[in-house]
């Protein structure tokens, strides 16, 4: 029978605490102090420990510093506050979660739902590695060069706790790969990971769908519809273009991440929420808490544990790697398989990205159908409009190979032209000659 510890020094929460235990199968000890939580654990090391912070001979999370007393057991902090900096000393210390107290049924029940030893998830991520090492492959995410490696090193260590992670990155760099990853590795992997983007949903169907919704609360609202939180209870919810949220629903989500409850849409009954949240950004955040699209403290709760997915142009060590994957890919889905040559791979090389991993799989889509055999060459690649912007009083020059795709010279013609004016949109459309709308939609095409 698996065994758990309740480190607790109130006598009738620790009681309360083993009886909920019990209940969940478990064997139950409690110990009033460090001193005593010491002895147990050298009498039968537990496969789960409940810490509370405050004890009467010291700070509970001394303990953790303890690992060949401790290393061994999945340790779960205790504290009568919720906050940021309990969030960011659980994951220094290398607790797995923290509930707040009074604790109920119902948050015990998620963390034993997701409860692994320690030693099973280096398990997994020592084999990881060992895939790494032979595929190039981590999970969901692709590439050996050291910036990719950062990233893995940064998602095994997250991965294993319930902190709440805020990706950055330019578009297309994998920010919901990454975020899959996470949720792949951690404890929540067998309750659902959902995905939303809060830039393409209309303004007003955003609260509703995120929180849900009660039948007959607005026009068409013609049943009962659970929201993201609900449906997401006890996994992960991945929350992209965060910056792109409504500022009345930022506070609304502040207070799901401060209290962990919520309500639908028309209601006035609380809902637990026990929901993970990653979000993610492809623009600099600190710079939309300046403009004020982004609250700053909720910049401040979701960036418990930053990640930044590399651009494209910084790990092109990788593009032979990823363009093997994304043809695999492909061509399990089309029925042939074709190869790359090493001129087209040179193509590859020097382009410089401006969409990321996402557009150099669009671009060998595009090289694949068109490729006649089964290698692909480099003739229906993307070739570099290369901009050499003049000096004073002259405008901006681009070279232009003889071959280059209308399509791709168009783009690179748009990019060049927004790098050039500072990224000032009405000023790049109205130098192109076209509408601000046409530009945003060409701009969408590009990942950009």
């Amino acid at each position: 029978m698996a065994h758990a510890l309740i480190v607790e020094d109130d006598a009738d929460s620790a009681r309360m605490m083993a009886a909920l235990v019990a209940n969940e199968g478990f064997s139950a000890a409690t110990a009033p102090s460090l001193l005593d939580a010491r002895r147990q654990i050298a009498l039968r090391s537990p496969d789960l420990v409940f810490l509370d912070l405050h004890l009467p001979d010291g700070n509970g999370m001394t303990l953790l510093d303890e690992q060949e007393l401790i290393g061994g057991s999945e340790v779960v902090l205790m504290t009568g506050h919720a906050s940021l900096e309990t969030s960011i000393q659980a994951l220094r210390y290398g607790a797995a979660d923290y509930l707040v107290k009074p604790v109920g049924a119902r948050q015990l029940q998620g963390i034993f739902s997701r409860m692994a030893r320690p030693a099973v998830l280096r398990a997994e991520v020592e084999g990881l590695n060992g895939e790494l090492n032979r595929t190039g492959r981590f999970v969901h995410l692709v590439g050996k060069s050291q910036p990719m490696k950062r990233v893995y090193d940064q998602i095994a260590r997250v991965a294993a706790t319930s902190v709440t992670v805020f990706l950055t990155g330019e578009s297309g760099t994998g920010k919901e790969l990454a975020a899959r990853t996470i949720h792949e590795l951690g404890r929540r992997r067998a309750r659902p990971f959902l995905a939303v983007n809060c830039g393409a949903i209309a303004p007003t169907l955003v609260e509703s769908e995120i929180f849900g919704h009660e039948k007959g609360s607005f026009t068409g609202a013609e049943r009962l519809h659970q929201g993201l939180f609900e449906r997401a209870h006890g996994g992960t919810l991945f929350l992209d273009e965060i910056t792109e949220m409504p500022p009345a629903l930022q506070v609304k989500l502040l207070r799901v991440l401060e209290t962990g409850t919520f309500m639908r849409v028309g209601s006035g009954t609380p809902q637990e929420s026990d929901v993970r949240i990653i979000a993610a950004s492809n623009r600099d955040p600190m710079r939309a808490v300046m403009d004020g699209t982004l609250r700053e403290d909720l910049f401040y709760r979701l960036n418990v544990f930053p990640l930044e997915l590399p651009p494209l142009r910084e790990r092109r060590e990788d593009l032979a790697l990823l363009a093997a994957h994304f043809l695999q890919e492909i061509g399990q889905h089309e029925g042939a398989f074709k190869r790359i040559t090493p001129v087209a791979l040179e193509r590859l090389a020097h382009y410089r990205w401006p969409g990321n991993v996402r557009e150099l799989r669009n671009a060998l889509q595009r090289a694949y159908v068109m490729a006649a055999g089964p290698e692909i060459g480099d003739q229906w690649l993307p070739r570099d409009v290369v901009p050499t912007v003049g000096g004073a009083g002259r405008a901006g020059k681009l070279e232009v190979s003889v071959g280059t795709p209308l399509a791709a010279m168009e783009r690179e013609l748009i990019i060049a032209t927004l790098e050039h004016y500072g990224h000032q949109k009405e000023r790049t459309a109205a130098t192109l000659g076209v509408s601000l709308k046409t530009l945003y939609n060409r701009l969408k095409e590009y990942g950009l």
